[in-house]
């Protein structure tokens, strides 16, 4: 299997319908052989990327739909710094009629720092991590094939509730998603059965099984990249291997829907609006961002598509809106869409959109820029880069409404960071998770598991809807053969505060503090983090719904 499997057309054979073959054509596995075969070389003359800051980004930012304007009238005319900004809101100085402006303006500079309050360490990799919709609860997957749910109604110490399994697992768990009401799991891997449990902690028996094959499937031999729970919790959304959408009705048990409408791997999936199950938007290897409406799919054709990345995506976000999504690309680049121009999926009849990649093997290769072609027909708004989309599915998401005023897109990175752009692709601000996690610990560990370099890929973040935090899901240590799990939070740039748990706390995936693994920086320091933790948790505070956390 090895030996055909360096050659494309083979590999793809196998990976169908050898479940042996396919691990070792797994997508994330990070040794063992190039399942893609050689790269072709591109066509057309090497271009240039879009500039940087976007005028259409900047009339984004202006419009008010990501994020407050800035230069309204008032006592905020000049952009002061956060702290000054906080001194006016408790002296009152901004209760002129622009409270709330004021509030959301606040928040959109409270972007948390790399200094992390909290360090999950998890025997294996984390593959993925997100709040739920309220803030309350938080998951984390990693390769052991476990999930670990987390209390998190206080986003700066988190309880620990409860960890379920995936029996039977190949080679990692690739994605989770939370029912709405926050009652049931969901959770994949690569086969074509999703686990369904309860994340009530009394619940302690064996998850549902979900199969998502059908009589038309050879032998159900496909593996799930990615899923989504509906609005209403009622079904359920899956990219897949075999090159299909497919969408699961919980009630009856069944697949519903059946779209095989990509020419590669289906990488990620999602719905464009919570509040309806209509539209659907699938990313895949072959480099198209594909929308698709069930009440007019009578013959399998999408309702259109978005032409623009080089190489495939990695994932899809969407702003729930029913208009804006994001995806993440191989290319090293991250784009915003607009639903209202997406093309014709007529305009792929005659066109191949795999024509401007060079098939790279993102697992192993790095990305070589200087043999970029920009896609003759690019229809996205925005294109955001600086992040390395490289060893694995690094995803990608807008940042919420509530503790950010949906002024941000961010991505994880190869290079163990977090990004966070303004609208306009202007780097916001840099996570530096690896510099987070290479402390004391990572020393210790280095002692017992041989010399080498410490390194991160951060696959995953997700930003709390309602404090400035973020956590990050990592691959992490020597050789990146472990994860962590990392909490960081707005700081204002210090070092090390008053609040507790101490800036830098190593933890295990229980949350139990061991004090010979856990690192404790010295004490002092400004108690910024400790003041904002008093305020984000401040119910009876004036206008407390549209607070600026």
């Amino acid at each position: 299997m090895q030996l055909l499997g360096g050659q494309a057309a083979f590999a793809r054979i196998l990976a169908q319908h050898l479940p042996g073959a396919r691990q070792l054509l797994a997508d994330d596995e990070d040794e063992g052989f190039t399942g893609y075969g050689y790269p072709r070389p591109r066509r057309g003359a090497k271009g240039e990327y879009p500039k940087v800051p976007s005028d259409t980004g900047r009339g984004l930012m202006m419009s008010g739909v990501f994020g407050r304007n800035e230069s309204f009238s008032g006592t905020m005319r000049r952009r002061n710094k956060v702290a000054s900004r906080l001194l006016q809101r408790e002296l009152g100085l901004a209760n002129n009629g622009r409270q709330r402006d004021t509030n959301r303006l606040i928040s959109q500079d409270l972007i948390p720092s790399s200094k992390a309050d909290t360090i999950i360490h998890y025997g294996s990799r984390c593959y993925s991590g997100q709040f739920s919709d309220d803030g309350n609860f938080f998951f984390s997957c990693a390769q052991d094939f476990r999930v670990r749910m987390y209390d998190t109604s206080n986003p700066y110490r988190w309880k620990y509730y409860k960890t379920v399994l995936y029996p039977s697992g190949q080679w990692t768990i690739t994605d989770a998603s939370l029912s709405p009401d926050n009652k049931l799991l969901a959770y994949s891997s690569i086969r074509n059965v999703v686990c369904l449990a309860p994340t009530d902690p009394g619940e302690t028996g064996d998850p549902w099984h979900l199969d998502f094959s059908d009589n038309r499937d050879f032998l159900g031999s496909f593996g799930i990249w990615s899923i989504r729970f509906s609005g209403d919790g009622r079904e359920i959304v899956a990219g897949t291997s075999d090159q299909t959408v497919r969408v699961y009705d919980i009630e009856s048990r069944r697949t519903v829907l059946k779209v095989r409408g990509h020419a590669d791997d289906v990488n990620a999936v999602c719905f464009g609006d919570s509040s309806s199950p209509h539209i659907l938007y699938s990313g895949s290897d072959d480099t198209t961002l594909k929308v698709w409406d069930r009440r007019s799919m009578g013959d399998n054709r999408g309702a259109g598509v978005f032409l623009g990345h080089t190489e495939g995506l990695t994932y899809v976000d969407s702003k729930g809106d029913g208009r804006y999504v994001l995806s993440n690309s191989k290319d090293q680049t991250m784009k915003l869409w607009d639903l209202r121009k997406m093309s014709s999926p007529d305009k792929l009849d005659n066109f191949d959109p795999t024509e401007y990649s060079t098939g790279f093997d993102y697992r192993f290769e790095p990305y070589v820029e200087d043999d970029y072609t920009p896609h003759p027909r690019d229809g996205s708004l925005v294109t955001f880069r600086g992040h390395r989309v490289l060893k694995t599915l690094i995803r990608c998401h807008f940042s919420p409404p509530g503790s950010t005023d949906s002024r941000y897109v961010y991505s994880g990175s190869e290079d163990g960071s977090v990004y966070v752009y303004n609208m306009d692709a202007t780097l916001a601000g840099k996570i530096d998770v690896n510099e987070a996690t290479r402390t004391a610990k990572g020393e210790r560990l280095r002692s017992r598991h041989g010399s080498g370099a410490w390194k991160t890929c951060v696959r995953d973040a997700s930003w709390h809807p309602y404090a400035p935090v973020i956590a990050a899901t990592s691959w992490n240590g020597w050789r990146m053969a472990s994860g962590t799990c990392t909490l960081h939070s707005w700081n204002d740039g210090m070092e090390d505060d008053e609040a507790e748990p101490k800036m830098g706390t190593w933890l295990d995936s229980k949350l139990q503090d061991n004090e010979d693994e856990s690192f404790r920086p010295t004490s002092g320091g400004v108690h910024t983090r400790s003041w904002a933790r008093a305020h984000v948790l401040d119910e009876d505070d004036e206008d407390s719904e549209d607070d600026f956390y």
